[in-house]
């Protein structure tokens, strides 16, 4: 399916997938990081597009994910790695994400319940070659 055959829901829940799919293992993003970078690109959403996309992910938009690698679960979206501004990944998948986190080495709170974002964050510039994508 190309970006001509999408409607605008679909291509904008592409677009979120596609940040998401880039995450690194042991790294995190936030709902409204991910809105902002696919605002600057779409010239619409927020945090609450991006959280309905996730919910999404593997029924309503799989037709949207491109077949390709698994991660070590078997889930072509790692949702677990994104979280909200506090660092907390969604309250439904809680133990399950927290698990896939530590698994991966990603930093959490003293308390283990949270992502430090000051530590875990990543910025799609962040896998740019040097030269490419910083300002």
């Amino acid at each position: 399916m190309t970006a001509s055959q999408l409607t605008d829901v679909e291509e904008y829940a592409a677009a979120v997938l596609d940040v998401v799919r880039r995450i690194p293992s042991g790294r995190a993003m936030t709902y409204g990081l991910i809105a902002e970078i696919v605002g600057e690109r779409l010239g619409r959403g927020g945090p609450r597009q991006v959280g309905s996309v996730m919910a999404g992910s593997g029924d309503r938009y799989a037709h949207l994910v491109p077949d390709g690698p698994e991660e070590e679960d078997g889930d072509r979206v790692p949702w677990w790695r994104v979280v909200n501004a506090a660092g907390s990944p969604p309250q439904h998948h809680l133990t399950d994400a927290l698990d896939a986190l530590r698994a991966e080495g990603c930093p959490l709170s003293k308390d283990g319940r949270r992502v430090n974002l000051r530590r875990a964050v990543w910025f799609p510039e962040d896998d740019a070659p040097a030269g490419e994508g910083a300002s």
